[in-house]
């Protein structure tokens, strides 16, 4: 289900430099629902005072709104409406750069012609010698149709880049690796794995992106079957990963034993059977699921979960997860005292965390903290430098142990802009992948 994307806007405010008009100004801007991020000074003068404020507001009526109730104050003077988000994103958010400069002939011979082909016979010789002179052992391809952009559907490949040049721009940022962005330009499931598997001799490792349901289930499965390297769909695993982290330190400031809770799981798409597979494979118990739509059930039932209809899954489990994209789909007066809920649609959760609490729940969230950066850095980090040649469930609940031993006291979550917390699923993933047994040495061999 496609939803409203909210939006980010400064406001550049040229107001009196009089005690108590910035309040003013911020009150009017919270008092219409606006939510106020970062207050910085522009410039401060004799009887004025310019400030940046950033706001998220939920769409351009809403900010028209705000504009307007601004406009009114006779200390307050707007000058502009910024869209910073645009501004960042001019001339996009990578760039690709040498590790050797060419600044003389003797540096061209090398680097290219003439000396190249010596390299070139080495890997033909040997075809494991790539992983020590080329990139492919450092680099994941992102690939994405663009049938699933965030919750805004189908917009296709080019209008997903922004999503995929940020998402690979993070990734180096915090393992120091490199992703590429790989956009195809097809709703063809069998062309997209033919298309992928073609290219794959680029890559050490797959990640999928922003497919559609049920689609992504069919191209992950079929490309972990067909390729010697990672596949890692992250709308499925990323999610689960972080979503299983969160669940167990939820649990935790609970009292609840995740291990022995009933769970709940509502919502049956990528991210909802990832989420509930993994819990059943953290717990060992099989968790509750309800869909709008049936056929969701069959892969349901394959992972060995249970069936059940929404009112009877609040009532009956301990744990609640949602992940449906369906704001307000929980009603207050179904909520158990003692119950942990997770509504992770975002930006509109299917209950918000007031009502879940105010209805008796222990604990409540929504999906504003659960942020699969905290997962795939590290996570394929630690599968490229332990040279895994698969994904397995175990090295997703070890990235989810971590990101709980690195989680500070009553918090659900780290801050997912902590290198540590990187380094550490990092190093948890390859443990896992090692002790399971699906890694291989520099020379192939298993």
């Amino acid at each position: 289900m496609a939803y409203t994307q909210k939006l980010i806007k400064t406001l550049r405010c040229k107001n009196q430099k009089i005690i108590g008009v910035l309040a003013k100004l911020v009150n009017t801007i919270s008092s219409h629902g606006g939510d106020i991020g970062n207050v910085s000074t522009v410039s401060m003068g004799e009887f004025q005072n310019i400030r940046d404020i950033t706001i998220i507001v939920n769409d351009e009526a809403h900010l028209n709104e705000i504009v307007a109730e601004i406009r009114k104050l006779s200390e307050v003077e707007l000058e502009a409406v910024i869209d910073e988000v645009l501004e960042i994103h001019r001339g996009g958010k990578l760039t690709i750069q040498s590790t050797h400069p060419v600044t003389s002939i003797d540096d061209l011979r090398k680097v290219y012609t003439p000396g190249v082909a010596s390299v070139c016979r080495l890997i033909k010789e040997d075809p494991h010698q790539a992983d020590f002179y080329t990139t492919i052992p450092k680099t994941v391809a992102l690939i994405t149709n663009g049938s699933r952009v965030l919750g805004l559907g189908n917009l296709g490949p080019v209008a997903s880049m922004p999503v995929m040049e940020g998402k690979a721009a993070l990734f180096n940022q915090f393992s120091g690796l490199h992703m590429i962005p790989i956009l195809v330009d097809t709703l063809d499931v069998d062309r997209l794995i033919d298309t992928v598997e073609a290219i794959s001799c680029t890559f050490a490792a797959i990640h999928l992106e922003d497919i559609r349901t049920p689609d992504c289930f069919k191209v992950e499965d079929e490309l972990t079957r067909r390729l010697k390297i990672p596949v890692m769909h992250d709308d499925q695993h990323g999610t689960a990963t972080v979503a299983l982290a969160a669940l167990i330190n939820a649990c935790n400031m609970s009292d609840i034993n995740l291990k022995t809770a009933k769970v709940g799981q509502i919502g049956l798409g990528a991210a909802g059977c990832a989420i509930a597979d993994l819990i059943m494979k953290y717990s060992g118990n099989p968790v509750f699921g309800y869909d709008v739509n049936p056929l969701c059930y069959e892969r349901l039932k394959a992972q060995g979960n249970i069936p059940i209809e929404l009112k009877d899954l609040i009532k009956q489990c301990q744990v609640v997860v949602a992940t449906t994209g369906s704001p307000g789909l929980i009603k207050p007066e179904w909520i158990q005292k003692g119950q942990v809920i997770l509504a992770l649609s975002n930006p509109y959760p299917e209950i918000s965390i007031a009502d879940a609490i105010g209805a008796g729940a222990a604990f409540a969230s929504d999906g504003t903290r659960v942020n699969n950066l905290l997962g795939y850095p590290g996570i394929w980090k630690g599968v490229l430098e332990s040279h895994a040649t698969k994904m397995i469930p175990e090295m997703y609940i070890a990235a989810a142990l971590a990101i709980v031993h690195h989680t500070p006291e009553r918090e659900l979550i780290p801050d997912p802009l902590d290198p540590m917390i990187h380094s550490a699923v990092a190093k948890a993933v390859a443990k896992a992948a090692i002790h399971g047994k699906v890694t291989k040495d520099r020379e192939g061999r298993k």
